[in-house]
């Protein structure tokens, strides 16, 4: 992809973070990969959403050398970057604090699938991912949150597509996908499904999980070789086919 239209994608997918009540102030970013190219953009440190532009929004090569942009990069950075060494399928990252995803990581719970909303978007669970010793926080801190996500995922034969978020313990949410309105999508799902999952437990301390056959239906239905529901909205009202 032209340079120029990546960063045009990446500086409206990072403004549709507070359309969409994800954020607050700065409180997360948005990366996109140019794998053909090696080079990622991303949202710089610390900038308000409506000030970011093609003409500051940071761009870095796969080590995180500042190729172009005159403001640091996301202080996130390295955890986009360890994400995308190993997760090789995915193409963009959203990072929130998004409140209802962000009070499970925060508590350090996984959320269940309980419902066909969460089942037509995540084949499982979206887990609460290991937390942090004391030597990875004073050591490389984002490279080692990254890579908690990713040791996690490998441990529990987790598919990153199938799968595209997790919660960082004491944290908030990551999601991926194929391109960076896929994964701001993810996010708007994931903070809706949390915000589900939270108000059940208001109300029942165990609440019963979606049967299994009945997750499977409604995933595969949108998702693999024969889903037949594929049409969805998909961010800045765009339709995916």
């Amino acid at each position: 992809m032209d340079l120029n239209e990546l960063k045009k994608i990446v500086v409206e997918a990072n403004k549709e973070l507070p359309r969409k009540n994800l954020v607050k102030y700065s409180w997360g970013n948005v990366s996109a990969i140019d794998r053909e190219n090696r080079i990622i953009v991303i949202k710089p440190v610390g900038i308000p959403y409506d000030e970011l532009t093609v003409d500051n929004v940071s761009v870095v090569d796969l080590q995180g050398k500042i190729l172009e942009g005159p403001l640091n990069p996301s202080v996130d950075l390295d955890i986009h970057r360890a994400l995308y060494e190993n997760f090789t399928e995915i193409n963009a990252i959203v990072h929130t604090h998004s409140t209802y995803a962000t009070v499970l990581a925060q508590l350090r719970k996984p959320l269940p699938c309980f419902g066909t909303t969460h089942a037509d978007y995540f084949a499982r669970e979206v887990p609460c991912v290991g937390e942090l010793t004391a030597e990875e926080v004073d050591g490389s801190y984002e490279w080692n949150t990254g890579m908690a996500i990713v040791k996690y995922f490998k441990e529990h034969d987790i598919k990153p597509l199938e799968v595209p978020a997790a919660l960082s313990p004491f944290h908030g949410p990551f999601t991926w996908g194929g391109d960076a309105w896929d994964a701001v999508h993810k996010s708007v799902v994931l903070e809706e499904v949390s915000k589900m999952a939270v108000n059940m437990y208001s109300i029942s301390h165990d609440p019963k999980f979606l049967p299994e056959y009945m997750l499977n239906r409604h995933y595969y239905r949108k998702h693999g070789a024969n889903a037949y529901f594929n049409n969805d909205d998909y961010g800045a009202g765009m339709i995916k086919r």
